[in-house]
Formats: structure tokens, C-alpha cells, sequence
């Protein structure tokens, strides 16, 4: 059972959605027990960063990186990617999980923000989560902040600069575009997900 995080911030219905089309067994939960007791987890996210606030207030935050630093498989789409990093800029009193390292920042006033749209990925070989995905596919962001290139940097995009589109490490994956809205690309990851 993959479990959809509910902190308040989430585009949930579409993530929903698209694991229902796939077939997957899929909850919509803002219970801690929920998220520990599932097989996967999903950690979407829309908006300021300070909305992960509610990951420490409710339980969650306990509920989630146990179970990744036990080897289950999460799943950070958008703000939830941007929270396994250290923090943001957005919000630079909140720390992030820290899998990641660096912080989140703004886009340089030099590009129209926020960056939203479609974008192209310039994918790296042996990603599980990308695996099958074309080089130079187009996914959907909504974003204004980004997150580093780091060396678990699976895909990155461009736009005024280059940034991470997607991260991963053993069992964490992280993308700062939205699958679900990405057509049968991002139909295609998230069933690449549902079989890590």
C-alpha cells in the first residue's frame, strides 16, 4: 500500500488520481500511523515552504524517516523533493530532512518566476525511477524555488541556470515537477515507482 501524505499542502486528488489509474493500492492519509504502516510513501506538496511546518507539528516528519532510513521507498514530488534537501531560502528558520545536501533558492530575477510550464530533462543512465524515460522528455513545473545539482542528481533541467529536476539515493527519489501532471511521462514514472 503506497501512502499519500496529507499535511495540508498537497495537490492530492491529481496524485491520487494517477496511482488509481495505474491500479496501485493507494491512501490519502494525515496519519502518522497510516505513513509507518505503509509499504511506500508519497510526499507531494504545492506552495511556501513553511507549510512543512505541519510535518513536525502533526507526527508526520517521526512517521516518515524512519521507515526511509530503514530502506522503504519514499517519494518527494515538488515541495516534497525540496524537503529532503536541508531547507530553503523560503522559509530559512524550517530545516528540511537533511537526505540531500544544500538548500533550495530562488530563481534569479534574470528569468520569469515562477518557473511554470513545461520543461525538458536531461536525464542521467541507471535511474530507477526515470528508467525507460526518453532523453529531452517534457514534464510540467510549477515551481520558484529549485533545488541543487548535487551528485544524486538524476535529472536536471534548465532555466536560467541548471537545477535538479530529479534526485535519488538508494530508496529516496525526489522530482521538482509534478508527474501527475505530465502526461503518459509522468504516468510512467510514478509506475516506475510503484515497482522499486
Amino acid at each position: 500500500m503506497i501512502a499519500i501524505v496529507d499535511y495540508g499542502a498537497g495537490n492530492l486528488n491529481s496524485v491520487k488520481k494517477a496511482f488509481d489509474y495505474l491500479g496501485a493500492e493507494v491512501v490519502v492519509t494525515n496519519q502518522p500511523e497510516t505513513v509507518a504502516a505503509a509499504d511506500k510513501i508519497v510526499l507531494p506538496g504545492v506552495g511556501h515552504f513553511s507549510s512543512l511546518q505541519a510535518l513536525d507539528r502533526t507526527g508526520l516528519r517521526e512517521a516518515l524517516l524512519p521507515g526511509a532510513s530503514a530502506g522503504k521507498p519514499l517519494f518527494g514530488i515538488c515541495l516534497g523533493m525540496q524537503w529532503l534537501f536541508e531547507g530553503s531560502e523560503e522559509c530559512i528558520e524550517m530545516a528540511g530532512a537533511g537526505i540531500f545536501s544544500g538548500k533550495c533558492r530562488q530563481f534569479s530575477s534574470s528569468v520569469k518566476s515562477p518557473h511554470v510550464g513545461w520543461n525538458s530533462l536531461t536525464i542521467q543512465e541507471g535511474s530507477r525511477l526515470l528508467r525507460g524515460i526518453a532523453q529531452d522528455s517534457f514534464v510540467y513545473y510549477t515551481h520558484s524555488f529549485h533545488a541543487p545539482a548535487v551528485a544524486e542528481t538524476t535529472a536536471a533541467s534548465e532555466y536560467g541556470l541548471q537545477f535538479a529536476a530529479a534526485v535519488e539515493r538508494h530508496n529516496i527519489f525526489g522530482v521538482q515537477f509534478h508527474p501527475e501532471k505530465s502526461g503518459a511521462v509522468g504516468l510512467s514514472i510514478l509506475k516506475n515507482f510503484c515497482e522499486v
